[in-house]
């Protein structure tokens, strides 16, 4: 845990009690502030009742001489509109920031920041992965593993570096951040309910590139119309940083490209994309995106191929999870919108697709033109309905929960005995209606899945 030693003295409130927020809190208490903190889920006051915390709601009067507010990035800061108790801070006149922003007050560390709609949280645990296996002292967290407060203490940049994952939310309630290198991996619709519109959703993701100057490096992919626009904006305003553009739609002249069954560097191939952990032409963009920031950071090509070969892959995103009676089981409940549903469906021919939950704006409308790899849908939650509805004519089931999707699943691969046949939980929405989190849905599936196969080992002995 870090300690925050420059709130010594000072009264600071946090809202928002799960994972970051009560790391916050501890941290707070830990570097000598009085520490206020509420959250609106009583099961999360008793979590913090149990660490040794008295939850007090945070009406106006107690926030009046807060030095700040430290607010979890779920919380809604602006749209639809400010949750009651931002408002209330506002009216006081005290700061509202993020437990990333405090780590930056408190230590003046490395730190690489990695943002995207899709893919951020495998590039950031495939470049922590490659850094590590060159020798470098890496914590990675935020919206990855770990909170950042309860990472280890580097004081500077010698001591090691801090590899970010930010999500939109995050960088939102971070003014002070500045990172040695940044990326930004793609931005397409996400969010909308709580930003607004596109274009300040990505204004906001823009910023992951906040404050750079002569020495850093920006790294972004230029496959979308946003972050093209972004690209631009950040050669025109030259700050002396370096930029690296990365793209899996053509070979760039300078920069980073995968695409063909290979990485490419400044226009010139540098080694083979066979990466049995990463499949499909989305993590061609994770591969270049890490790279180009590994490269920044000072490593050779071998090593950073090195590096990639042994990376085990990401929990819940294309997890290899299991196979019964020859069908490959692929946890990918890390695809809670639609365009990442779409890269799991395009690495694999002959689906059986796992989808619903609790829906986002389009549903899955712009997934038709992947409909005929998908030999069956079996839908669960609140979106079965009307993703039903967009499937058509595509073999599909309303099964309500995971466990019957996955028997439904299976039995219709069984029937058809087509080869590579996988069942893909890749659900394109958000968990809440049914479980705690994308993990808790993940986690769930793998338990499904082991305990089927453990049936079906046991009725064949």
């Amino acid at each position: 845990m870090i300690a925050l030693t420059h709130t010594r003295g000072q009264t600071w409130a946090v809202f928002g009690l799960a994972r970051s927020g009560l790391a916050t809190a501890r941290a707070l208490l830990a570097g000598g502030a009085e520490v206020r903190l509420w959250d609106d889920t009583e099961s999360s006051r008793a979590a913090a009742a149990v660490a040794g915390f008295q939850p007090m709601q945070l009406h106006e009067g107690a926030l009046v001489g807060c030095a700040g507010l430290a607010l979890a990035p779920g919380v809604p800061l602006t749209h639809p509109v400010p949750n009651q108790v931002v408002a209330n801070a506002q009216r006081a006149g005290v700061p509202i920031v993020g437990d990333i922003e405090l780590l930056l007050r408190e230590l003046k560390p490395a730190v690489y920041g990695i943002t995207g709609t899709n893919g951020k949280s495998t590039t950031t645990a495939l470049l922590s992965h490659v850094l590590r296996g060159a020798g470098r002292l890496i914590a990675m967290g935020g919206n990855i593993g770990q909170a950042v407060l309860e990472l280890p203490r580097f004081e500077s940049a010698k001591d090691g570096t801090y590899v970010i994952e930010m999500s939109s939310f995050q960088i939102d309630l971070t003014p002070s951040w500045q990172a040695r290198i940044a990326l930004l991996l793609n931005i397409t619709p996400d969010h909308l309910d709580r930003h607004g519109s596109m274009d300040n959703y990505a204004a906001i993701k823009a910023r992951i590139f906040a404050g750079q100057s002569a020495g850093d490096t920006a790294v972004i992919g230029v496959d979308d119309d946003y972050c093209r626009a972004i690209h631009a904006a950040l050669v025109k305003d030259n700050t002396g940083r370096t930029i690296t553009p990365i793209s899996i739609r053509e070979i760039l002249p300078r920069g980073v490209s995968a695409l063909d069954g290979q990485l490419y560097e400044n226009g010139k191939a540098v080694f083979a994309l066979d990466f049995p952990a990463l499949p499909g032409s989305h993590n061609g963009q994770n591969i270049a995106a890490a790279f180009a920031a590994a490269r920044a950071a000072g490593l050779d090509a071998e090593t950073i191929r090195a590096g990639i070969t042994s990376f085990p892959g990401l929990k819940h995103r294309l997890q290899r999870v299991g196979s019964i009676d020859g069908i490959s089981c692929i946890n990918d409940s890390k695809a809670t919108n639609a365009d990442s549903a779409e890269k799991a469906l395009a690495a694999f021919e002959n689906v059986y697709w796992i989808a619903g939950g609790k829906a986002k704006d389009g549903g899955i409308a712009s997934l038709k033109a992947l409909f005929p790899r998908v030999r069956r849908a079996s839908l669960i939650g609140e979106a079965a309905g009307d993703f039903a509805a967009t499937l058509g004519n595509v073999p599909h089931a309303l099964c309500g929960t995971l466990d019957k999707a996955l028997d439904d699943a299976l039995a219709a691969a069984r029937k058809d005995r087509i080869k590579d046949a996988v069942v893909l939980l890749s659900p394109a929405c958000a968990s809440y209606d049914q479980f705690k989190s994308f993990e808790h849905r993940g986690d769930e599936f793998i338990r499904l899945v082991q305990e089927r196969g453990a049936s079906e080992q046991g009725a064949a002995a």
